[in-house]
């Protein structure tokens, strides 16, 4: 999503009237090619998991914490309703209050005190290219230079998604040597972390420039280490066109993540069924936009009203206890002591892994595994 003016969340990008056109080929991973070392969140076999080799997929929530500073119970309110990441928007200042080392610091403590994963991404240069007050990739990459004492021996619990939506609908073929140069600027400081890159067109990449780039992106990263990330708005009105995206890159072993979607907006009414139920069933990640303060006419992004986690909206309801939702799917970083497991609910039950489908009768209870299990996000976990 791209924030314009004041504290105001607007449009992620304008309308667009184009639809994804062939799909464009896509060339993997080089056969026999070293991928990323094992050892915190990484890249392997073209998806991500952490560094006991387990996958690990994203489920959670944006929080626009770079406007909304004193908001410091927003991630324990999202881990709460069952996400296992938080994708936080910070300031390299180029365009709000820059984030500093010290706040970058404490956000990743909470995340760990409530056992997500942190994605923390650089917002400045969203639309980059067409909106004269983004500001470069590189001076995303420089950011993250300067905050490396922040980030350092975090790599099991943080990802650096470099710049968010960073090139918008002019000049965006420049998007892959600016995203390999940004990737370069950060393995040569030492940052080792897994890194997600957005795609151009306002993050939604209706051009496919993202698509058909991807490959030799992944293989400029001497890691081997870059996750890619597409914005889902009203370009993906349709299943197949969610389902073409995101086929492109498991198909040929890159990995892919949904890293904002919403369930409708100004450009185009986004098919969040289609998204959510497509992920699940290829075992992508999500991360929906956002858990509140949005604005600018797009208030209706809000999964809660007025960051008060016991006031969901329809969206809020949607994504959390919906068809293929957070609190159905999501499964805790092995980190955290998850991992292949539900985790553990508070009251000392096993969460279900097969999370609602296991509870007909709708009190939270289920059974696997021959014992009781909670669903997460129910009445009974508690």
């Amino acid at each position: 999503m791209r924030k314009p003016r004041s504290t105001l969340i607007t449009t992620a990008g304008m309308a667009f009237a184009a639809v994804l056109g062939l799909l464009l080929a896509l060339t993997g991973p080089s056969a026999g090619r070293a991928e990323a070392a094992a050892g915190g969140i990484h890249v392997g076999n073209g998806r991500v998991v952490e560094g006991n080799g387990n996958a690990f997929v994203m489920r959670g929530v944006n929080h626009a914490y770079a406007w909304y500073p004193d908001r410091t119970g927003a991630i324990a309110d999202i881990a709460a309703k069952g996400a296992n990441t938080v994708r936080v928007v910070l300031s390299s200042g180029g365009r709000w209050t820059r984030t500093s080392a010290a706040q970058v610091s404490t956000l990743i403590a909470q995340c760990k005190a409530n056992k997500v994963i942190c994605v923390l991404e650089v917002h400045d240069t969203t639309g980059y290219g067409e909106d004269g007050a983004a500001t470069s990739l590189d001076q995303a990459a420089d950011y993250w230079v300067s905050v490396k004492s922040a980030l350092a021996g975090q790599e099991d619990y943080v990802v650096v998604n470099i710049g968010n939506e960073p090139f918008g609908n002019t000049n965006y073929t420049a998007w892959t040597a600016a995203t390999k140069a940004a990737i370069g600027k950060l393995r040569g400081a030492g940052l080792h972390h897994a890194l997600m890159v957005d795609a151009p067109n306002w993050g939604q990449d209706w051009s496919g420039t993202m698509r058909s780039n991807a490959a030799s992106v992944f293989a400029s990263d001497p890691d081997r280490n870059t996750v890619f990330s597409i914005h889902m708005y009203g370009v993906y009105d349709t299943a197949a066109e969610v389902r073409d995206y995101l086929n492109a890159f498991v198909g040929n072993g890159l990995p892919i993540v949904v890293g904002e979607f919403g369930n409708q907006h100004s450009d185009g009414n986004p098919d969040e069924d289609a998204i959510m139920a497509t992920a699940q069933s290829l075992g992508v990640g999500y991360l929906g936009w956002s858990w509140s303060g949005n604005g600018g006419g797009v208030e209706y992004l809000d999964m809660v009203n007025g960051f008060n986690p016991n006031s969901l909206t329809s969206w809020g309801n949607r994504i959390f206890y919906g068809s293929n939702g957070i609190a159905a799917t999501s499964r805790r970083a092995a980190i955290y002591g998850g991992g292949g497991t539900g985790g553990t609910a508070p009251n000392g039950y096993p969460y279900c892994v097969n999370g609602g489908a296991s509870d007909p009768d709708g009190d939270g209870w289920g059974w696997e595994n021959s014992r009781s299990c909670v669903v997460r996000g129910s009445a009974a976990d508690h």
